[in-house]
C-alpha cells in the first residue's frame, strides 16, 4: 500500500498549501477540556493473531511494514489538524478497493497513540460490514437506527473493538442509500457532539465508493479531509482525477493505493 498525490511535486506543494489554510481553520474552532485518552476498555484487548484474522494492524514485527504505512498518513493527517481533533472521510474511487480496510486500520494507528482515542463509524449503510469484520455484535443498534430513533442515545451505539482506545459505531439497518441521512441537521448533530465531546477523540467516517452514489460527496460536508483509496492496478488515472475533482481541494489527503503488491 503506498500513499501518493497524483501530480507529483507540484500537486504535492498545491495540496500542502491549501492544507494549510485547513489546518489553520481548524485551530479557530474551541476544542474541548474533557479527555477519554484513559477510558475505561471492556474485557481484554485482542492478542496480534486475532487482530490479523480481522486484517487490522499491530504493534508486532509480523506486520511491520502495514503499520508503518497507516503511521505516515496518521501522521500527514496530524500535521494537517494542527492541535485540533478531526473528522477523516475514508471513501474509495471504485467498489472493493479496500477503503474499509484503510479506514478501519487508519483509525487503529490513530489508537497506537496513548494520548489519543478513534471512533471508526461505518457509513458505508448499504454494504455495512466493519462490525462482521470487527467481531462486533450491535446489539443497540447502529448509525441508521440512531438517526430513526434519537431516545436511543449516542453512547448507546458506541461498541468496544477489543483495540484499545478504539471504538466503532456500526451502520445498523442497511439501507440503499444513506442521502436522507447524511443530508439532515440530525446527523451534523452527531457528528459534531462526538468531536467536541472530547477533545482527544479522533473520528473515522468509512464512507461508500465515490463512483455510482451522492454519499461519499455529501459525506465530505460533515469532515475535515478526505483520503481516496484506488485499487492499484485496477483504478486508472482519470478516474482516479474524477474522483478527486468531486472534492473540495482544501480536504483533500492524498490518495492510498491500496491492493500494492
Amino acid at each position: 500500500m503506498t500513499m501518493k498525490n497524483l501530480e507529483g511535486d507540484n500537486m504535492s506543494d498545491r495540496i500542502s498549501e491549501v492544507l494549510q489554510t485547513a489546518a489553520h481553520n481548524l485551530e479557530l474552532r474551541k476544542s474541548s477540556s474533557q479527555s477519554i485518552a484513559r477510558m475505561h476498555e471492556q474485557g481484554g484487548a485482542l492478542a496480534p493473531i486475532q487482530l490479523e484474522q480481522r486484517r487490522m494492524i499491530h504493534r508486532e514485527e509480523s506486520v511491520r511494514q502495514q503499520s508503518d504505512a497507516f503511521r505516515e498518513i496518521r501522521t500527514r493527517l496530524l500535521a494537517m489538524g494542527g492541535h485540533e481533533n478531526f473528522v477523516t472521510l475514508v471513501v474509495a474511487v471504485s467498489p472493493h478497493s479496500g477503503s474499509s480496510f484503510v479506514a478501519r486500520n487508519l483509525a487503529a494507528a490513530f489508537a497506537f497513540d496513548e494520548a489519543k482515542t478513534s471512533l471508526l463509524i461505518d457509513c458505508n449503510v448499504r454494504y455495512p460490514n466493519q462490525h462482521k469484520v470487527m467481531g462486533v455484535e450491535p446489539t443497540h443498534g447502529g448509525l441508521i437506527d440512531l438517526m430513526d430513533h434519537p431516545a436511543i442515545g449516542i453512547e448507546s451505539i458506541i461498541y468496544h473493538t477489543g483495540v484499545p482506545h478504539l471504538r466503532l459505531i456500526p451502520a445498523g439497518k442497511s439501507r440503499e442509500s444513506g442521502s436522507e441521512y447524511f443530508t439532515s441537521h440530525r446527523m451534523r448533530a452527531v457528528i459534531d457532539s462526538l468531536r467536541s465531546r472530547y477533545a482527544d477523540r479522533y473520528l473515522f467516517l468509512d464512507g461508500p465508493a465515490i463512483k455510482g452514489a451522492p454519499d461519499a460527496r455529501i459525506l465530505a460536508d460533515l469532515a475535515d479531509f478526505v483520503v481516496v483509496v484506488a485499487g492499484y492496478g485496477k483504478d486508472t488515472p482519470g478516474a482516479i482525477s474524477q474522483a478527486l475533482s468531486h472534492f473540495e481541494p482544501n480536504k483533500l489527503a492524498g490518495v492510498v493505493f491500496n491492493q500494492a503488491p
